[in-house]
């Protein structure tokens, strides 16, 4: 009889394990004491009795994302919708990278009683999906489609955190997946409103650069004027000097008209004077 109820006892108990990367905790499912244990439970063998029970944790990072399409994530459609300040609908595909704090696991499960998968498909889901609706509500969607769209999806990650920080979730990123969802017509404006933006900047460029090469014809033009009328004065100043030298020396000319005599008396002899002056 002893023999029976020792193997009864053992088979109602025995070892659990915490694995790497994870935190036990212990709960006691009857009885007075029956609750979570505050003790959380670090890698390792444990024994565990017929009136207990383990769950573990994983305290490394987990990659949730949640999306229309059915091969990816859950086979639901797990996408997130929200609408804008202007009261325009938009769906998107989203993700959340997080961990959990080791020593407050006890605490996330005496919270929400359920294990991990559980509590992120559900309550972090809502979280992010309560953020996203809360930060699109105060803009507009040429706000959240255009260049506000890192502010916008960086107010959301924050409000994300404030939810979440006491709790004992880390949020490390909270991030959009692809292109957001418009419906048609809005999609069609916004293409319409780009594409004329993208003209517009087009022809500015192309304005800038011509004038750009106006510039460049007429600073050239300019350069070469002035150089020419450098020259020209130059030249000038140069015939008025030697006039006014010549004037002042005489002599000067009557020396040059020697140097380039060649010694040959002329044939032919009228009555004008000499081209070099004879007198001593």
């Amino acid at each position: 009889m002893l023999k029976m109820l020792l193997l009864s006892v053992m088979l109602l108990t025995g070892c659990d394990t915490v694995p790497s990367g994870y935190v036990g905790v212990k709960v006691n499912l009857l009885g007075s004491e029956k609750g979570v244990d505050v003790q959380e439970l670090g890698t390792g063998r444990y024994w565990i009795g017929f009136n207990e029970k383990l769950y573990t944790f994983p305290v490394f990072q987990q990659n949730q994302v949640w999306t229309r399409d059915k091969n990816e994530g859950s086979p639901n459609d797990d996408s997130v919708t929200f609408n804008t300040s202007e009261g325009l609908s938009v769906n998107t595909d989203i993700g959340l990278t997080y961990s959990i704090d080791p020593k407050k696991v006890s605490t996330i499960f005496q919270k929400y009683r359920k294990g991990i998968d559980e509590i992120t498909s559900i309550y972090m889901r809502s979280m992010v999906r309560d953020a996203l609706v809360t930060e699109a509500s105060s803009r507009t969607m040429v706000d959240i489609y255009g260049k506000g769209k890192f502010e916008f999806i960086s107010a959301v990650q924050q409000r994300v955190l404030a939810q979440t920080a006491e709790l004992g979730f880390v949020v490390e990123k909270v991030y959009l997946i692809g292109e957001l969802r418009l419906p048609p017509s809005v999609t069609a404006s916004i293409n319409a409103k780009i594409e004329a933006t993208q003209k517009t900047s087009q022809r500015e460029n192309e304005v800038a650069q011509s004038r750009a090469e106006a510039d460049k014809k007429l600073a050239e033009a300019v350069g070469i004027a002035s150089s020419q009328l450098t020259i020209a004065k130059a030249n000038s100043e140069a015939i008025n000097l030697e006039g006014d030298a010549l004037r002042n020396n005489p002599l000067v000319l009557e020396l040059r008209k020697i140097e380039k005599w060649d010694g040959s008396v002329p044939q032919v002899v009228g009555s004008s004077t000499p081209f070099i002056s004879l007198s001593k």
